[in-house]
């Protein structure tokens, strides 16, 4: 959820400041991603049903955070475009998923589970686009990206930590 803020608040000043793309170009960046998290999310369900929940999730870290870090690691065109559609694929599903493993928890009802993802959801959102200008203020935008990759590696890490 962090990394979809950042993404829809970053991704063309990415492509201007650290790729030095012209506007139009920049602005292809964040195309990209949409386009790629549509199509992640008209298939995530098929894919999810198929692998399940809990190995989409793993995926989609491992997607969200390749993505970022080959955006930040190889600042091109081609590898910008590439890693934000890696981003895109994997950041489709992720809330829809989550939302439903909280509908689905035993030890709590399924409304108050919700209630806390969306908080969680919408902490992200408040804070990591600000963090990220942050980071790139004291650093630089291919720093923050590649910080903001963890997530992507703490999706992956705390699905495999769960209970079966």
């Amino acid at each position: 959820m962090a990394c979809e803020g950042t993404m829809y608040d970053w991704s063309s000043i990415y492509m201007e400041k650290a790729v030095h793309a012209n506007k139009s170009i920049a602005s292809i960046g964040y195309v990209v991603y949409m386009i790629a998290m549509t199509a992640g999310r008209f298939t995530g369900d098929k894919l999810a049903n198929s692998v399940g929940i809990k190995t989409m999730l793993r995926y989609s870290g491992v997607f969200i955070g390749s993505g970022l870090l080959l955006a930040a690691a190889l600042p091109y065109k081609p590898t910008a475009f590439l890693g934000f559609v890696m981003t895109g694929f994997g950041i489709s599903c992720v809330v829809p998923m989550v939302f439903s493993m909280a509908g689905k928890i035993k030890h709590m009802s399924g409304g108050p589970a919700i209630a806390g993802v969306s908080t969680v959801g919408y902490l992200g959102f408040l804070i990591v686009p600000p963090m990220v200008g942050f980071i790139a203020e004291q650093f630089n935008l291919r720093w923050s990206f590649a910080l903001i990759a963890l997530f992507g590696g703490l999706i992956t890490w705390l699905i495999s930590k769960m209970k079966e």
